[in-house]
Parts: C-alpha cells; sequence; structure tokens
C-alpha cells in the first residue's frame, strides 16, 4: 500500500511539474524593447524563389495586439524543394539587432514556427523572419506588432 501512494505521489508531483511549465514565454524582454530603434529602410527583393513565409496568428493586420499571443507562422516550400528548418532566423530590429532565434528553437519546424503565449512589451515592434530551403533560396518578411497590455 505505502509503494502504491508514493507512486500515486509521484504521478501528483509530476503532473504538478508539467503544469507550472504551461506558462507564457518572453519572446521580446522589457529591456529589448528599450533599445533605439532601427534606422533606415530595410531592403528586400521583389520577386524571391525561396519559400512562402505566411503569419497566421497574431493577426498583424489588427491595430493591435493583446499579449501574450500564440505566434504561428507557415512556410510554404516552393518548386517542391524542402525547407531547412535550421537556417531559420527570426531577429528583433532594433539599433542592434537581437536575434530571436534561440528563444523559438524548439518551436520552428520545416512546416513553420508554433510558439505558445509569447510574451512581448507593450509598443510597437518589428520582427524579421527569414527562411531559406535546402537549395539555399532565401526569403524574408517583416511583421510589425503593435502590442497593448
Amino acid at each position: 500500500m505505502l509503494k502504491k501512494n508514493l507512486i500515486m505521489c509521484a504521478l501528483g508531483m509530476s503532473f504538478a511539474l508539467t503544469a507550472v511549465t504551461v506558462m507564457a514565454a518572453p519572446l521580446i524582454t522589457p529591456k529589448e524593447a528599450q533599445m533605439p530603434a532601427a534606422s533606415g529602410e530595410l531592403k528586400t527583393r521583389g520577386i524571391a524563389r525561396g519559400p512562402g513565409i505566411k503569419v497566421i496568428s497574431p493577426d498583424v493586420t489588427a491595430p493591435e495586439i493583446k499579449g501574450p499571443f500564440d505566434l504561428k507562422v507557415v512556410f510554404e516550400s516552393r518548386g517542391g524543394n524542402k525547407i531547412d528548418a535550421s537556417a531559420v532566423k527570426v531577429t528583433y530590429l532594433k539599433a542592434t539587432a537581437v536575434d530571436l532565434t534561440p528563444r523559438l528553437k524548439g518551436a520552428i519546424t520545416e512546416n513553420g514556427i508554433d510558439f505558445a503565449k509569447a510574451e512581448v512589451p507593450p509598443g510597437e515592434h518589428a520582427v524579421k523572419i527569414t527562411v531559406k530551403d535546402v537549395d539555399g533560396r532565401e526569403s524574408n518578411t517583416v511583421m510589425t506588432l503593435v502590442v497593448v497590455k
């Protein structure tokens, strides 16, 4: 009976620990948000043969986004070429760019990005997503997030 109680206790503790880990995670920190904005224009190519990038969530056309939000991006291969998930790069565009890729590492696959409960401080934030296929063809997009509390 003691052994059964210990196992049930251990299972309960495991469940409690699992429940604690389902929390929002910072995508952009308040300190990073306070950094000076990037200057100049971001130049991108007009026609790209690289993968397509489609932001599903949050709705970047909305005037405001409430956080935390789920970040969902879909990558679309072109010409039958597979996406190189290891070459995906996500950058916060500031005077000194901030590489957000390590924070998203577990959420990036060849199908896209699926990062739940992204925490982003209030304000306007420009984030660049760069994707390559296995042949090295590259595409990028910049999403502007206007986040409110």
